[in-house]
């Protein structure tokens, strides 16, 4: 299995910035891609930014605000989160694509427990 830590929500003013982390740690074998959603009260969950094989894609909501990494030595992904809006308000939920053996079954999405982002002043 594969765990997901995250780290970085909380509370700031709008155009400010925050920096979420999402750390990876289990029966790791490979990892296909990793990146973050989002949820919003009332609405359904989103993809906002993923990277994977070296290619990355962003929600068109986020572009040119938003920036993913991952270090693949840390197996672990973040997103740099400036100016910030309101409508940025959710939970941001870590995403991994990963394989726990060579075999090709062994492939699973995994999700962290979440954590709140608030813009508001």
């Amino acid at each position: 299995q594969v765990q997901l830590v995250e780290s970085g929500g909380g509370l700031v003013q709008p155009g400010g910035s925050l920096r979420l982390s999402c750390a990876a740690s289990g029966s790791i074998f490979r990892i296909n891609a990793m990146g973050w959603y989002r949820q919003a009260p009332g609405k359904e969950r989103e993809s906002v930014a993923i990277v994977s094989s070296g290619t990355t894609n962003y929600a068109d909501s986020v572009k040119g605000r938003f920036a993913i990494s991952r270090d693949n030595a840390k197996n672990t992904v973040y997103l740099q989160m400036n100016s910030l809006k309101p409508e940025d308000t959710a939970v941001y939920y870590c995403y991994c694509d990963a394989n726990i053996n060579w075999r090709s079954a062994s492939r699973r999405d995994y999700w962290g427990q979440g954590t709140q982002v608030t813009v508001s002043s």
